[in-house]
């Protein structure tokens, strides 16, 4: 069927529905296997739920469906793709379309990441006010129906909810049906998705006449309350926050204010300027929504997006808080999920562009320390998928040691860890430098390395032991300890902790012989993992009941 494959090549595709009937008559079918995420939601710290302002991304592109829409990938070159996992909290997919179902490739690489995908139901115009004629206005069974096929969707493709986005007028009928609609919604959402989530659209008003609010009022406010969260419209001054924050009170953080990337209206910032609109909602306590960040691929052009990607997301990052992973095994080699070549073990497998975010690896933080260590993506050289992650900077004259970030860990540590980095040397004077991995924990009394007559280390940092070889019985797990190949180094590591908490993980940077200048350094990091020695050593279960269909011979 044309809705679940390409026409002019067969390829399996993500799709939306058009109009009420699509949605009414939706169910699910055999050929949805593509559609349904294999990725299961990651955990995090904090928890969504947690009091702590969010950060939502609505990605608003071209109409959507884009070459995201091929499950399998596509030979795209210059793709956009999202990486700046560790600073969100919600991604929300968002077409003009009835029921925009989020292309499965971004609730894959969201949740591998930790971060909930929400759909969008939207009407609009004149169908719209139709539309909604049909299934609000005709009363609780016509949009109890509604309501329960859109939690049935979310369900079935395992993704996390929807951003309801009602932009046309309503009858009294249809209006006065609005918030029992939304709370069905919202009670069947939670009810079929575990941290399921349901965020209204600041437009239509309890009257039923469409006026952007650009606030939470007196007007809006019975939308707000049958749901979890509002999205505010982007045309906002000071005030309007002020205002917010004293109506919502203590679900201030369900507040998510809206920031056009684009900057079309009249709004406080938008583009490189974006963290000014950021700065004054976070001064108010409210969360944001950040819309069409997409602006930095359309608006400057796809040659250097990765490097204004990742300018654009370090202006935001002080008013960004991060999150932390959570449980072991962490594994990545830090693929984009897309690329101008494949590799494998170092070695390039096959040239050529190639784009598919179900692809993309965890990905780590993205700290932009101004002259001294900073990360980003590089698309030339990669161990394993199709890029690698590069920090480069100065070491300042005289320092032995620095160290960056590249995890915020937050979890009781096991009492045997092992650890393998994969890394190659670049700039002028590799020979110069050795970089280890770093472990740090949370300042408690109790924290000790090894055994107990060993002291806590100070400030909670742990450099895990060298292993020259792997451990007995994990040999086909580590089996590159002691070998790298194509010029990558492989390196693996040990570490024995007692009632410990873990913190962070970091690159240690060292050199030989600290220097009167500074010195440049680069380096490319293939690979990371931080895996409990406890359930590495038990075999994981084996594939079984596997079958094919529908093949096709070409």
């Amino acid at each position: 069927p044309a809705r679940h494959f390409d026409t002019k090549t067969t390829e399996p595709i993500s799709f939306f529905l058009s109009g009420l009937e699509e949605l009414l008559a939706w169910q699910p079918d055999t050929n949805d296997d593509f559609n349904v995420s294999a990725v299961p939601l990651a955990k995090r710290q904090p928890p969504l739920h947690s009091r702590r302002p969010r950060t939502l991304v609505c990605h608003d592109m071209r109409g959507g469906y884009l070459e995201d829409r091929f499950i399998q990938g596509s030979a795209t070159r210059n793709p956009y793709v999202f990486y700046h996992w560790r600073y969100i909290d919600v991604f929300v997919y968002f077409s003009h379309r009835t029921v925009t179902i989020p292309p499965v490739c971004w609730t894959n690489a969201a949740h591998r990441n930790g971060v909930p995908v929400l759909g969008t139901f939207i009407t609009e115009w004149t169908d719209g006010e139709k539309l909604c004629e049909a299934f609000l206005a005709a009363g609780a069974e016509a949009y109890r129906a509604v309501a329960e096929q859109l939690a049935r969707i979310a369900q079935h493709y395992r993704f996390d909810g929807w951003l309801v986005n009602i932009e046309n007028t309503l009858s009294a009928g249809a209006v006065g049906n609005l918030p029992p609609f939304l709370r069905h919604l919202t009670a069947q959402v939670h009810n079929a998705v575990p941290g399921g989530l349901v965020i209204w659209y600041d437009s239509v008003l309890q009257n039923g006449t469409l006026r952007w609010q650009n606030e939470l009022t007196q007007e809006n406010r019975v939308f707000f309350d049958a749901c979890d969260g509002l999205f505010t419209n982007y045309n906002w001054k000071e005030e309007h926050l002020e205002r917010t924050r004293a109506l919502a009170g203590p679900r201030h953080t369900d507040v998510y204010v809206g920031i056009d990337v684009f900057a079309r209206g009249d709004v406080i910032g938008g583009g490189f300027d974006t963290d000014k609109s950021l700065r004054l909602i976070r001064q108010h306590g409210l969360s944001a929504a950040i819309f069409a960040p997409g602006w930095v691929y359309e608006h400057l052009g796809e040659e250097n997006f990765l490097r204004n990607e990742n300018k654009f997301w370090g202006s935001l990052a002080e008013y960004l808080p991060t999150h932390s992973i959570c449980t072991l095994p962490l594994a990545t080699s830090f693929s984009l999920g897309m690329g101008t070549s494949r590799f494998l073990d170092g070695k390039e497998e096959e040239a050529g562009p190639w784009y598919d975010l179900s692809a993309q690896e965890i990905q780590p933080l993205y700290p932009e320390h101004e002259g001294r260590l900073s990360t980003s993506c590089c698309l030339q050289d990669a161990w394993c998928g199709g890029s690698s992650l590069r920090v480069q900077g100065t070491i300042p004259p005289g320092e032995e040691h620095m160290a960056i970030r590249l995890f915020s860990l937050q979890m009781p540590a096991p009492p045997k860890l092992f650890l393998t980095l994969l890394y190659k040397l670049e700039g002028p004077n590799p020979e110069e430098f050795t970089v280890a991995l770093e472990l740090t924990t949370w300042d408690s009394g109790t924290c000790h390395e090894g055994n107990v007559t060993s002291l806590p280390e100070p400030n909670g940092r742990h450099h895990p032991r060298f292993l020259p070889a792997p451990p007995p019985g994990l040999a086909k797990l580590l089996a590159t300890c002691d070998r790298g190949s194509h010029g990558w180094t492989s390196r693996c590591y040990e570490l024995d902790l007692q009632d410990c908490s873990l913190r962070d993980l970091s690159l240690l940077v060292s050199c030989h012989q600290p220097s009167p200048q500074e010195m440049p350094f680069t380096c490319l990091l293939g690979e990371v993992r931080v895996l409990d020695a406890a359930t590495m050593a038990s075999s994981p279960p084996q594939v079984q009941s596997l079958s094919a269909s529908q093949l096709w011979w070409q």
